[in-house]
């Protein structure tokens, strides 16, 4: 504790705040500092530690005191922890709270958690080294007077330029994100015609096209789902598109249903459907108005409802005394 020097807490020149979590205590070594809970910010240059009742308590460290750092996991009654392990104390140091310490590391004790991302950022400012790179212009100053007062103008300004470069990274990450998933729907769509035109080649029989080259498209076919499925889009609304939607289902539900003994629950078939739909996705009011025109359009499917099981199910060439 004796390498902390009292801070008035604000950034100096070409100090950039990187880090800062709530609900800190700090350690002497293994002993409890004569400090309550506190705010840890980690700049570009420095550890600074600040009273949470008591503002103007503050202190700070320089990066370049720390010769390495480790986790100490939380165990049963205790916070999970950062041991910093420190140089000796330099000759040129500012006054701070402890003038002697026989300890020669310190411990940032976590208890509002949150030390994951502080030993990452920590790691990251120790690799960097930035504060070699852009040395600050000005000492910390410990008076008060007009020149204190220039300075926290000097350090409200840097704040709130940080933030404002946050705002706008925040912005560009959004604006990068929703371009992707635009670029995702369009290939989609690319893929919707892509399944399409493989179907009408198969059903036409366009061009010359081989056993083994129809082959070949049914199987992609059959792993990108339902070729050609019916939509509001293709085929209107109202009855037609229901009618059109119950003869697909048709074709589609008879092999699932020979597998699983002629009977399936509706919400199985539900999610068995739109999982071969893809990208369009089927409401469950439009499967179960498809549904009921199994039996108008002749279809080899019926629509019931177990009475022990209150659910609907489906029946493929089942006896209908078996349903009731």
């Amino acid at each position: 504790m004796d390498r902390f020097s009292w801070s008035n807490g604000l950034l100096e020149i070409n100090e950039t705040l990187v880090i800062q979590q709530r609900g800190v205590r700090l350690y002497d070594g293994d002993d409890k500092a004569k400090m309550d809970l506190g705010v840890a910010l980690l700049s570009t240059h420095r550890l600074i530690w600040r009273d949470i009742k008591n503002h103007e308590c503050c202190i700070a460290m320089p990066l370049s005191q720390i010769i390495y750092f480790e986790e100490q996991a939380a165990g049963i009654g205790k916070s999970a922890k950062i041991v910093i392990h420190l140089h000796q104390v330099p000759a040129n140091k500012e006054p701070g709270p402890y003038q002697y310490s026989k300890y020669s590391y310190i411990k940032l004790s976590f208890k509002e958690h949150g030390q994951i991302e502080f030993y990452r950022r920590l790691t990251e400012e120790m690799t960097k080294k930035r504060w070699k790179n852009t040395p600050v212009s000005q000492p910390i100053p410990t008076g008060t007077g007009s020149q204190a007062g220039k300075t926290r103008a000097v350090g409200i300004v840097g704040i709130e330029r940080k933030i404002e470069e946050k705002r706008k990274e925040t912005d560009k990450n959004i604006s990068e994100a929703f371009e992707d998933l635009s670029k995702l729907m369009v290939k989609a769509k690319e893929m919707v015609e892509l399944s399409r035109s493989i179907a009408n080649k198969i059903k036409d029989k366009q061009g010359d096209i081989t056993e083994d080259e129809t082959i070949r498209f049914k199987a992609y076919l059959l792993s990108m789902g339902i070729a050609n499925p019916v939509t509001r889009e293709t085929h209107g609304s109202g009855t037609h598109y229901h009618m059109q939607l119950a003869k697909q289902l048709g074709d589609m539900l008879q092999a699932p249903l020979e597998e699983r003994g002629g009977m399936m629950a509706l919400t199985e078939v539900y999610c068995l459907v739109n999982r071969a739909r893809g990208m369009e996705l089927l409401s469950p009011e439009d499967l179960v108005n498809a549904c009921k025109m199994f039996e108008s359009l002749k279809l080899p499917l019926s629509f019931r409802k177990k009475k022990n099981w209150l659910v609907l199910l489906f029946a493929y060439k089942v006896d209908p005394s078996t349903t009731s």
